[in-house]
């Protein structure tokens, strides 16, 4: 990365979307812009978690702002994250098909875990350099993280469906304050969180962090009443919480400090916020700085180098957990890949490290059974929350893993993407190559393509010594005659 490279983050949250535009200086990333909308996506999921056309349409119009101000960015500049809402929301793909198209930029539903990771990145990346042991905590909409942390490193990471815009939802839906509905909020938000006991302990953590949302709206709001400014205690929230009863309803509230925004869900942020303190002994919450959007803009530099890129790690993690043959995956990774650089376009760095990802976990259902052990392994990283990957990303992975063997027709609809189609090529030609589970002679084959048709070409006799390669070639020329796509296998004289 470039010293004064502009690098982008949208965090596309359950109440707010948020732009964070930042300069790569030194090693670190300088703030240049930041914009913020009330978009409440939210409240406009249903009881079927059917996300309506009035919230989808107000948060595609942010998007069309957002886009504009990110022109001319490349897409290694630009990471765009969703939480809680679109993990929940049912038709989402509605959502992103055209938001991707209005942004011109992909969003990333992310995990909730993998959302509890950036959240700690963003809050460790603008704290002083410690080896104090961290809990931080971060009240959104419609979600709560909370991450147990040292320095850069997360080492508890959870995600709660509780959050801001939910519960006042579903206990101040009137906008009346009431103590019995305070009451209510805690009890039930505690039922949510209660989980958290055993894995958060009070001996577990020196120092307690809130980021952004809830806890950087109280502080706001205790700051400017005078209260310490960046810390928020326990008699705070007591204090807080009597101004809102007296208030009575939300309208009524008076208290500066507190953004118009703010203003409908503080209700539910604050009974969270006191069901939080009380469930893991907190006494006092120093307000943090960073946030998910700081954090994705620093996995952007480490995505930058394959040795930085944490997806890599998880992928060593997901290999060693489940047994995989590390020196075969190792082989058909690089086979795929030495293929796939033959058809590629130099723009295609990032599919050929997700092919080599892929290469490395094909094999990754063979510990629950090998019969059928890519339809195990798919299932697996589908269900599986893995460090610094989205949702989509695992998802592409596994249709990949899916795709290396058998019938391509159950993954016909992806093979309409010509990346796709590439990749699994690639994939299914490595595996049949590395059958005999050592190094295949790839320097003697050479892979073209023109349009919708790909050309194998080997030298003259290479059927010939090695004719179990060669038949499994032959099959592989004949699957993909039942696609879009042709493969053709010739032999030359030379290459």
């Amino acid at each position: 990365m470039h010293h004064g490279t502009l690098l982008a983050a949208i965090d596309l949250g359950s109440n707010s979307f948020r732009l964070e535009i930042g300069r790569f200086e030194h090693g670190h990333i300088q703030r240049v812009e930041y914009l913020k909308e009330t978009v409440r996506q939210g409240s406009g999921l249903d009881e079927q978690h059917h996300l309506s056309i009035q919230a989808m349409q107000r948060g595609w119009d942010c998007l069309a702002r957002f886009a504009e101000r990110l022109a001319g960015f490349a897409p290694t500049q630009v990471r765009a994250v969703a939480t809680q809402t679109l993990r929940e929301a049912r038709n989402r793909e509605v959502f992103l098909q055209r938001g991707n198209s209005i942004l011109g930029f992909p969003i990333e539903v992310v995990s909730g875990t993998e959302e509890a990771r950036l959240i700690y990145q963003g809050v460790a990346r603008l704290l002083p350099q410690s080896n104090e042991r961290r809990l931080v905590v971060d009240i959104g909409g419609r979600s709560t993280e909370l991450i147990l942390g040292q320095q850069f490193s997360a080492h508890a990471m959870a995600s709660f469906e509780v959050g801001s815009v939910a519960w006042s939802s579903r206990y101040f839906a009137d906008g009346l304050f009431t103590a019995q509905a305070f009451t209510s909020a805690e009890i039930a938000a505690k039922a949510v969180l209660d989980e958290a006991l055993n894995a958060y302990p009070r001996s577990a953590w020196e120092v307690a962090y809130g980021s952004s949302g809830t806890v950087g709206a109280v502080g706001e709001i205790l700051t400017a009443a005078g209260h310490p400014p960046g810390r928020i205690t326990r008699a705070d929230l007591d204090w807080l919480q009597q101004r809102l009863l007296r208030a009575q309803s939300a309208s009524n509230v008076r208290l500066d400090g507190l953004k118009e925004d703010r203003r409908p869900v503080i209700g539910g942020g604050i009974s969270v916020l006191r069901a939080v303190f009380d469930l893991l002994g907190i006494d006092t919450l120093q307000v943090a700085q960073g946030a998910l959007r700081q954090g994705a803009l620093y996995d952007l530099l480490d995505r930058e180098q394959p040795e930085t890129d944490l997806r890599s790690t998880t992928v060593q993690g997901l290999m060693q957990r489940f047994a995989v043959d590390g020196a075969q995956a190792h082989r058909v990774a690089q086979t795929a890949c030495t293929l796939f650089a033959q058809v590629a376009e130099p723009s295609d760095g990032p599919a050929q490290r997700q092919l080599a990802w892929a290469g490395q976990l094909h094999e990754v259902g063979c510990r629950i059974s090998h019969s059928d052990y890519h339809r195990h392994g798919a299932y697996i990283l589908d269900h599986t929350d893995a460090a610094g990957f989205a949702m989509p990303e695992m998802h592409r992975l596994g249709r990949l893993v899916l795709g290396h063997r058998g019938k391509l027709r159950k993954i016909e609809a992806e093979l309409d993407d010509a990346s796709t189609a590439m990749q699994l090529l690639c994939l299914r030609l490595a595996v049949a190559l590395c059958h005999a589970r050592r190094d295949p002679e790839v320097q003697s084959l050479r892979l073209t393509r023109q349009g919708q048709r790909f050309l194998l070409t080997a030298y003259a006799g290479w059927s010939a010594h090695y004719p179990q390669s060669a038949h499994l070639l032959r099959e592989e020329v004949a699957a993909w005659q039942k696609t879009p796509w042709e493969l053709v296998l010739q032999e030359a004289p030379a290459l």
